[in-house]
């Protein structure tokens, strides 16, 4: 067994200096740090616990409009806010896809953004192979059992997926993540937290040594009346997607004014549709355009042995996700962000 020590912070200065120390690693949560210590795949000498900070678990208005999550607030408290609820619909349906209630009420939105990927090679250390455990020992999953794999994005080193369904909304509604560290605060645009594999797949994203996230920020909300959450997956709970999409449109009558898509289960990181946005942006909705919007974005997969069917069933999710939205935002239940399984897609 690992020795470790644990320190309380008290502020966020004093938590980024104790994280300065080699092997320190903070820790709010732990629905995921704790599976990857148990698992023998993490092996932090200092846990840095940052859930008594003040300030962090709040979810305030912004003077522009927009909404401020702090990095602290509980997956199930940010999901059943009222300023959630009501403006950020795709992200409370996004919440309440993921995981169990049980997970939820535990699970920060910071943590959400850095949970690691569920790959079963890298969760098992009886694989050698695996570049994002082990840099330079080769991934395994390229020539194993893929089902749940990349199609997007991936490259020669990872196939492996991020497993947020937060993170997806995040990604269509065009968030930034506000960080604290040694070298001071900054804003990282949500499409540039998230890294592809590319050859340091055990690069998750973009934060430097010592970083704290502190908030999500969201910008004014374009999308409150359009917006639509379809995760689909083998079972109805508790199971990461095989396919997920967030859409979001502003509507004339039925000229698409604005879109924004992310798929999620294709790519290393919630992969922002930008193919499918350019071809709708502008035009009638309808199924013909859809189905070409939703061709194009997946044009440039890269399939592998055991997951060809994500194209087709990317999609179709796309085409049903976009038209759902359309329809009007219907609430946001559980039943309703995840209510189809991978059978009424196949």
């Amino acid at each position: 067994m690992d020795a470790i020590s644990y320190q309380r912070a008290a502020d966020v200065n004093g938590a980024i200096a104790a994280a300065q120390r080699p092997g320190a690693a903070f820790i709010g949560g732990g629905t995921n740090l704790l599976d990857l210590m148990k698992g023998g795949i993490a092996h932090p000498v200092t846990l840095v616990d940052i859930t008594h900070i003040a300030a962090l678990d709040t979810i305030e208005t912004l003077p522009n409009g927009g909404l401020r999550i702090g990095a602290l607030v509980r997956n199930s408290d940010a999901a059943n806010h009222t300023l959630v609820r009501t403006r950020y619909p795709l992200l409370s349906q996004a919440l309440l896809a993921g995981a169990s209630p049980q997970l939820r009420n535990m699970a920060t939105v910071g943590g959400n953004l850095m949970q690691r990927t569920r790959c079963a090679y890298f969760y098992d250390t009886a694989f050698a192979q695996c570049n994002k455990r082990s840099p330079g020992s080769g991934c395994a999953a390229i020539g194993g059992f893929n089902r749940m794999h990349a199609v997007l994005g991936a490259s020669a080193q990872c196939v492996a997926v991020n497993p947020s369904d937060m993170s997806v909304a995040l990604a269509a509604l065009e968030a930034t993540v506000q960080v604290n560290g040694p070298r001071g605060s900054r804003a990282i645009a949500f499409g540039a937290f998230h890294r592809l594999p590319g050859d340091r797949p055990d690069l998750d994203t973009t934060l430097q040594s010592g970083e704290l996230i502190t908030s999500v920020d969201l910008p004014p909300p374009l999308f409150s009346e359009h917006s639509h959450y379809l995760k689909v997956r083998d079972r109805a709970s508790y199971a990461f997607a095989l396919v997920s999409v967030a859409s979001a449109l502003q509507l004339d009558g039925n000229h698409v004014r604005a879109v924004r898509i992310a798929l999620g289960g294709v790519a290393h990181r919630p992969w922002r549709a930008s193919v499918a946005e350019h071809h709708l942006t502008g035009k009638m909705l309808s199924a013909a355009t859809l189905r070409e919007a939703a061709a194009a974005e997946l044009a440039q997969a890269k399939p592998l042995n055991g997951n060809a069917f994500k194209v087709g069933l990317a999609q179709r999710a796309i085409i049903r996700s976009t038209m759902l939205a359309a329809a009007g935002t219907q609430g946001t239940t559980a039943e309703n962000a995840a209510e189809n399984n991978a059978g009424d897609f196949a």
